[in-house]
């Protein structure tokens, strides 16, 4: 008990740094989570000599942020968004993890010298790409709504068959005819329970009374907790129930919608501050050293070979441009999910499995320094990037609840075609209305003869019913000017 008072105090240091370091990454141009990494490793043996080392600890509370990850994913994930990609999103989840840890495990096997299971097992952790990194990078970097629904999925849905794929490789498990219907009774049983659990609390919450505007928040979190934990009881994907849990309700008329997706969103960012915090925690800088040649062979096999091939052939079906293949082979995140997934194997006592664990923390290092700094101007050379892409608003005020009214803000690119176009020639749909244009610092009222200008901030009210609708015809617009619908342009 005496210990409590310094061990809450260095807690809430350590939480104000990481919040601290939002804004330091921000200004360096670097990841957040290198620098959460960071601070773990200098609390850690090699710093202020906190030892930790227990893999088993590390995975369970690992696994239960990824939780908290995956379901503050889900709620802010907007079905809109994402509906067009749902088959490129499912497709990279799945086939692609297939097609991964094969390619990744043949390779290593080649050239690292492993066993056929144990490189299988190494293909299987770096399948998964991480939730966390991709919905923080991907939802400022501009990119068009189809890849960013595709990524976003794939994050969300992808550490499911991974996770399985590493559990039945490090348990040694038979491999025959009935491992396949093992894996899509898992998947679909998770899916459904998702669903279930999506839907019915939904319906539970809007029907409720609660005494408190707080307490909404944190049952519909308890809820996608509930979904994990019923999906692993009856031997199921609950990571996967978790995201469709959050999913569903995050797109469901929810009471207090805005303040739920808020304090989803800090969540979110605490689970992952003190995931990554303990992993650096968790880390030797000694035995990284060791690690640093299998980890950059194995991220150059993941970024150059597996990742490009599995893309390839997951979107044979949909025939993307090279393009838009090209940003999706290099925008595979790999984050704290891959060294969660590789405690699993150490926590079972595997021979070589603190190698893996080793090899990955370098790997994730190298691979968020090169993918994190150079995917926003990969988009813009692509030219995927969308600067004038209308986003959602928290605002803390439960009226726009009441009203079925949401706010959306638009920043005009420079080379915009919005640039000139008269308020009136927008057509927005009924229900929706530009309220606020601010331009060099001050803000007006804008009345029909108003003509938007580069570089202007547009602040729209409208109904949730039209807002699809609203965002389509501001992209039209955006790229083809006051004459999108005659040249053929509908915003999608």
């Amino acid at each position: 008990m005496d210990q409590l008072p310094v061990l809450l105090g260095i807690g809430g240091v350590v939480l104000l740094a990481s919040v601290l370091a939002v804004r330091v990454s921000i200004r360096l141009g670097l990841p957040s989570l290198l620098l959460y990494l960071a601070i773990g490793v200098l609390l850690g043996e090699a710093g202020f000599g906190i030892r930790f080392d227990s893999p088993e600890l590390t995975q369970s509370l690992g696994l239960a942020a990824l939780v908290m990850i995956l379901a503050e994913g889900g709620l802010t994930t907007r079905w809109s968004s994402v509906k067009p990609a749902l088959g490129a999103g499912i497709a990279l989840s799945t086939v692609a993890v297939v097609v991964s840890v094969a390619v990744t495990g043949a390779a290593l096997h080649w050239l690292l010298g492993l066993d056929w299971r144990f490189a299988l097992l190494w293909g299987a952790v770096l399948a998964s790409t991480d939730a966390a990194a991709v919905f923080s990078v991907l939802r400022s970097a501009g990119i068009g709504k189809r890849l960013t629904g595709a990524l976003e999925l794939e994050s969300g849905i992808n550490d499911a068959p991974a996770y399985i794929a590493v559990v039945v490789l490090a348990e040694g498990a038979t491999v025959d005819w009935t491992l396949p219907l093992l894996v899509v009774y898992e998947l679909a049983t998770g899916l459904a329970i998702g669903l279930g659990f999506g839907w019915l609390g939904g319906l539970a919450l809007r029907r409720a009374a609660l005494p408190a505007t707080g307490l909404y928040p944190l049952a519909t979190v308890a809820v996608c907790v509930v979904a994990y934990s019923s999906g692993q009881l009856l031997h199921a994907s609950g990571l996967l129930a978790t995201y469709v849990a959050a999913l569903v309700l995050g797109n469901s008329r929810l009471p207090h919608r805005s303040d739920t997706l808020s304090f989803a969103e800090g969540l979110g960012w605490l689970a992952q501050i003190g995931l990554f915090v303990l992993l650096g925690l968790f880390a030797s800088p000694g035995r990284l050293l060791e690690a640093v040649v299998p980890g950059l062979v194995a991220g150059a096999v993941v970024l150059l070979l597996a990742r490009p091939i599995s893309v390839v052939l997951a979107m044979l079906p949909f025939r993307l441009p090279w393009r838009e293949q090209a940003f999706l082979s290099w925008a595979g995140l790999r984050g704290a999910v891959p060294i969660v997934l590789a405690m699993i194997p150490l926590s079972q006592g595997l021979p070589g499995a603190q190698r893996l664990v080793d090899a990955v923390f370098v790997l994730v290092i190298v691979l968020t320094l090169l993918q994190g700094a150079t995917l926003g101007p990969l988009g813009r050379w692509l030219g995927l990037a969308r600067k004038s892409e209308a986003h959602e608003i928290e605002v803390d005020a439960a009226p726009l609840d009441e009203l079925g009214a949401e706010l959306l803000q638009v920043r005009i690119q420079p080379g915009s075609k919005l640039h000139g176009v008269y308020l009136s020639e927008l057509r927005l749909p009924v229900g929706a209305t530009v309220s606020l244009v601010v331009r060099e610092g001050a803000g007006f009222t804008p009345q029909k003869t108003s003509r938007l200008q580069e570089h202007d901030q547009l602040l729209v009210v409208t109904t949730a019913a039209v807002r699809d609708a609203v965002e389509r015809r501001l992209r039209a617009v955006d790229r083809a000017g006051r004459l999108a619908r005659w040249k053929g342009e509908s915003g999608r």
